[in-house]
């Protein structure tokens, strides 16, 4: 019976807990599709490839396709989605070359706020780490 009542007390937290994370989401897709991005960094290991990445401007949409832009033209749409719960993101510009294939993966969220992300991953031993911000 107290096992009983204890599932009954648990049941509303969990139900708020999601609710939390799906306004998380919400709130985290109106931040990353409002407006266009720039890598202002991306190191692989210790070779800065930041300079690689500066013709680009990146828009986030809220379909999860996410277009690379050069010269106000798009150049390479690919694909992403973000995961609250275990805080990283994940996008994919299929068939593409560097730079852009460095951005294949998911990428561990370090720190980020309205206007900047920070994240990093790992490629065969090789800390990737990345910080986008918004123009």
């Amino acid at each position: 019976m107290r096992l009983f009542l204890f599932l009954l007390l648990l049941i509303p937290f969990t139900a708020c807990e999601k609710q939390v994370e799906k306004v998380q989401e919400e709130v985290g897709l109106d931040i990353m599709t409002n407006g266009q991005w720039r890598v202002t960094s991306f190191l692989e290991g210790t070779t800065d490839r930041t300079a690689d990445f500066s013709p680009y401007k990146f828009q986030f949409k809220n379909d999860r396709t996410v277009d690379a832009i050069v010269n106000n033209a798009v150049q390479k749409t690919g694909t992403w989605q973000a995961d609250v719960a275990t805080r990283s993101i994940t996008s994919n510009f299929a068939g593409s070359t560097a730079p852009l294939s460095l951005l294949n993966g998911t990428f561990t969220i370090t720190d980020s706020s309205p206007t900047y992300v920070k994240a990093q991953r790992t490629v065969n031993g090789i800390l990737h780490t990345l910080r986008l911000d918004k123009i």
